[in-house]
């Protein structure tokens, strides 16, 4: 037993040893690295990038001229489904109120609308077919 003692003990002390040599390794390439002037200015690009792409989303989701665009469709599809529910087409009105729920910006407050406002069998069939809008918004994007 005391062989096997012995043996674990110098297994220890080299794994010890290891850890020593690895933690070392990385300590002095991590130094070299960041006083390295040109890792310093690859990691300014870097953010500048970043943050210039950050701000191009953000562009993106606030453009005003496609806020008005969408908001036109949202009223052109809402026009076009009460014109279609007045002449009793159910199916092509529920179809131009869903079109309208996939641009609204506030579905679930449009909804609660739809509620209160069409006949609960209109409703019923805009609701049956929530999940393939969904699926339309996932595709689009």
């Amino acid at each position: 037993m005391p062989c096997v003692r012995n043996l674990l003990g110098v297994l220890a002390a080299l794994a010890a040893c290891g850890a020593v040599a690895f933690l070392g390794y990385c300590l002095y390439f991590d130094q070299r690295r960041r006083g390295d002037p040109a890792f310093k200015r690859r990691l300014r690009e870097k953010r500048r990038a970043q943050q210039q792409k950050a701000e191009g989303r953000g562009a993106q989701l606030w453009d005003p001229a496609k806020n008005e665009k969408s908001q036109e469709l949202f009223l052109q599809e809402v026009r076009m489904g009460e014109l279609w529910l007045s002449r009793g087409e159910h199916r092509m009105g529920v179809e131009h109120l869903s079109n309208a729920l996939l641009v609204c910006g506030q579905p679930r407050e449009l909804l609660k609308v739809f509620k209160h406002t069409l006949p609960p069998k209109v409703f019923e069939m805009l609701l049956h077919r929530i999940p393939l809008i969904c699926q339309l918004h996932v595709n689009l994007q």
